[in-house]
């Protein structure tokens, strides 16, 4: 009830500080009658403008009364069931997590952001992530739309309190260099990302967040994957995400047979990621104008740090509308494949993720394997070899060979999409494959890009 006051009280405020400048302006106008026709013209233009600031204030105090009392309810029963110090796990119990980290409960609520602006094909986004939802409590669903799109937003008011729908305030054009013009998109998705992760961390208080974004269609063992790898997360500082997604998630690039096979990697992914408070406290102050996906990329960010990545994709986009203009997604995303089938992560022992661990056992797999040159896997030649290894020395190596076998063979800041230590590991023609570098490689040149 106060807090209802409270907003009455700010409200009223509002209304009488606008009406009292009015006046102050009316009062110490000179009363010229050849000005009386100018005047007036001010006088509704500046009503015209309260009116407007007025009710941008009004929806926002409007979205805060909505959503107090549930974020009320929350923090009640996170205090209750959720002590703030708790272990990561039994199975990850060796590894040394950060002071800030230890005060995380594996068991906290892990918010999903959908990133939403102007496609009513949102539609498909919530509907899978509600379907495949184990719980709404540990799984909160907050959709933060931009635009002002009144369709897209009508869609998302149509599921009620089974979401939160929270809307983006600052809806103007960004200034741009002149030669940045035809970005001005990336620009302001930045911007979005900028206040939606904010609200998420800042006012609503929330310890880690899963960010997804509008045209993404999600797996049946979305939430058990996220669930079950946020304690390594939380237990392993050389991680800075864990991401549902493979770059090279193509259907003949996998083993759809095996849906269970994690992986590390170097690349950022995005494109249903889960991170944690403390790493938003940190990119927050820097965050980028645009590009931010790429920006994430940069060694400036990544510190050494990796993400967790699936063999096959726990997302898959069906957006080819977008600030690209569908090229990228006619020519590659929509090919990546959707698991189907459910892997419960929660019962499985995930620690050989951690790095120490990882690392031998991966690098002795890798270069254990028998090296193959490109032209004998094309030709189909030496099956008796099953998993094998090709060798690139140089950029222009990487680039020809991964374009050859079908891998991508773009490079940010060095780093190849789905590559851990300048590994990718891919299946062509039904066997594993390692697209790598010597076995002395001493990290990324960012030259490489």
């Amino acid at each position: 009830m106060l807090k209802k006051s409270n907003l009455v009280l700010w409200g009223v405020v509002l209304f009488v500080a606008w009406n009292a400048l009015i006046l102050f302006f009316l009062w110490t106008r000179p009363p010229s009658l050849s000005e009386h026709g100018h005047l007036t013209e001010e006088v509704i233009r500046l009503a015209q403008d309260a009116e407007v600031e007025l009710e941008r204030q009004k929806d926002l105090l409007q979205q805060i009364y909505r959503y107090s009392a549930l974020w009320s309810r929350r923090k009640a029963k996170e205090a209750r069931l959720h002590p703030p110090v708790v272990a990561a796990s039994a199975q990850l119990s060796t590894a040394a997590p950060s002071s800030r980290h230890s005060q995380i409960s594996p068991d906290a609520v892990l918010p999903v952001l959908v990133i939403a602006c102007d496609r009513s094909t949102v539609r498909r986004c919530l509907d899978k992530l509600l379907h495949y939802r184990p719980s709404q409590e540990r799984f909160p669903i907050i959709v933060s739309q931009d635009c002002g799109h009144d369709e897209t937003a009508r869609v998302i008011a149509s599921y009620g309190d089974a979401i939160m729908h929270i809307k983006q305030p600052n809806l103007s054009d960004i200034p741009v260099p002149t030669d940045h013009r035809k970005f001005q998109g990336y620009y302001k998705i930045a911007r979005h990302y900028h206040w939606a992760l904010s609200q998420v961390f800042r006012t609503f208080q929330y310890q880690a967040a899963i960010v997804v974004e509008d045209d993404l269609e999600v797996a049946p063992d979305f939430f058990e994957y996220f669930q079950a790898a946020f304690p390594l997360l939380l237990a392993d500082p050389t991680l800075w995400c864990i991401s549902a997604w493979n770059d090279n998630g193509k259907e003949q690039m996998v083993d759809a047979a095996h849906p269970e096979l994690l992986y590390r990697t170097d690349f950022f992914p995005g494109l249903g990621w889960l991170l944690l408070s403390d790493l938003w406290d940190e990119l927050e102050p820097k965050w980028p104008k645009a590009f931010w996906d790429d920006w994430m990329r940069q060694p400036e960010q990544r510190q050494g740090r990796s993400c967790i990545r699936p063999e096959v994709s726990r997302t898959m986009t069906f957006g080819r509308k977008g600030v690209s203009h569908g090229q990228f997604f006619d020519q590659h995303l929509k090919f990546i494949k959707l698991n189907d089938h459910f892997v419960p992560f929660a019962q499985m022992d995930l620690s050989y993720l951690k790095k120490d661990e990882y690392d031998r056992s991966f690098l002795d797999q890798v270069y254990g394997a028998p090296e193959l040159r490109v032209e004998e896997l094309q030709g189909n030649q030496r099956r008796d070899l099953g998993t094998v290894r090709v060798q690139y020395t140089t950029r222009d190596s990487f680039k020809a060979f991964a374009k050859a076998l079908g891998v991508m063979d773009d490079l940010k800041s060095g780093v190849p999409r789905a590559g851990y230590r300048g590994i990718v590991s891919f299946l062509y023609r039904g066997r594993r494959v390692y697209l790598a570098p010597p076995s002395d490689w001493t990290g990324y040149d960012p030259s490489w890009s």
